[in-house]
């Protein structure tokens, strides 16, 4: 050796020193990634800069996701004609991943098309539902507001101006 002292040594008298004293996750478990899974660093990747993953998955995946999530996801839209274009472009995309060739092994699982009129007349009863909501948000906010004062008249005033003469 060249007389300098080996690492444990070092690391004894840093601890000593107070060096590692006050560091970031001091006292918690570290995160190590699974022994056997090959695939660690691209989860802890993907995880550390906080990459959707959704857009990861398969094509013919996604397209069976987004038809779970109808008419919930439509009831923003405000016309059958807009939901039609919605539904309708829906069926084109399917129809599209159906025609893609494959290039490797295929997924077992097939996108299917969505029954626009079904869907469509959900829509409008949570279109309706929402629009009765918003309604009634509406009259409880205007009540609110018919309670606050003018605006530029301060509440003293109105005290002082309702108050009965004593």
């Amino acid at each position: 050796m060249d007389g300098s002292p080996d690492v444990e040594a070092q690391i004894r008298m840093a601890q000593e020193r107070g060096d590692f004293d006050g560091l970031p996750g001091a006292g918690k478990p570290l995160k190590l990634p699974a022994v056997h899974d090959p695939d660690w660093w691209v989860k802890s990747y993907v995880q550390r800069e906080g990459i959707d993953t959704s857009a990861l998955v398969h094509p013919t995946i996604a397209l069976r996701r987004e038809a779970d999530t109808f008419p919930e996801s439509l009831v923003v839209l405000t016309s059958e004609e807009q939901v039609r274009a919605v539904l309708e472009d829906f069926n084109r995309r399917v129809i599209t991943e159906w025609r893609r060739p494959m290039a490797g092994p295929s997924l077992p699982v097939v996108a299917r098309q969505v029954v626009v009129e079904p869907l469509v007349e959900r829509w409008r009863a949570l279109r309706a539902e929402v629009e009765r909501a918003e309604r009634k948000a509406a009259r409880v906010e205007s009540t609110a507001d018919s309670a606050l004062p003018p605006a530029g008249v301060s509440r003293r005033l109105i005290a002082r101006l309702t108050r009965t003469p004593s």
